[in-house]
């Protein structure tokens, strides 16, 4: 509830996320008040690797995402060889790899102001409603059938 967007950045580790990194995703309460609270929210992704580039980590945490009901943005950041790419002062070197983590942080920030409007159609769901003791559509039609409305 205290997000609009996220950015989960995970090593990759013997082809997967880190253990920390799910962890703190399963830490993540399931349901408040009958909601997810990342539903809805929108998501980037990026993963560091020690050797070759490649994309399990970024994969599983897309997966992981959509199962938390997140909008998961289409651009991804893979920086391979990691630690080659920090000055001394731990700052990332001017690269490619730089330059895609720039691009990634744009389009998150630009498709959560895009959606920002719609947050509240995005997080509309039946099922909550009816947790929630809402009136849902169903007894809508009924009390319409019926003559009570």
């Amino acid at each position: 509830m205290w997000s609009e967007g996220q950015v989960w950045c995970s090593p990759e580790r013997h082809g997967a996320i880190s253990g920390i990194m799910k962890a703190q995703i399963d830490h993540l309460p399931l349901e408040m008040k009958g909601m997810r609270p990342t539903q809805g929210r929108t998501l980037a992704v990026m993963q560091v690797s020690g050797g070759s580039q490649s994309f399990n980590a970024v994969n599983t945490l897309r997966l992981l995402g959509r199962w938390m009901r997140m909008f998961t943005i289409p651009n991804q950041s893979s920086v391979a060889m990691a630690y080659k790419e920090f000055d001394d002062a731990g700052r990332m070197k001017p690269s490619s790899y730089y330059d895609r983590i720039v691009d990634v942080m744009e389009e998150l920030v630009r498709i959560t102001v895009l959606m920002r409007p719609h947050d509240r159609q995005l997080v509309d769901r039946y099922s909550e409603r009816k947790a929630a003791g809402a009136r849902t559509a169903e007894e809508d039609h009924s009390a319409i059938a019926i003559g009570r409305r």
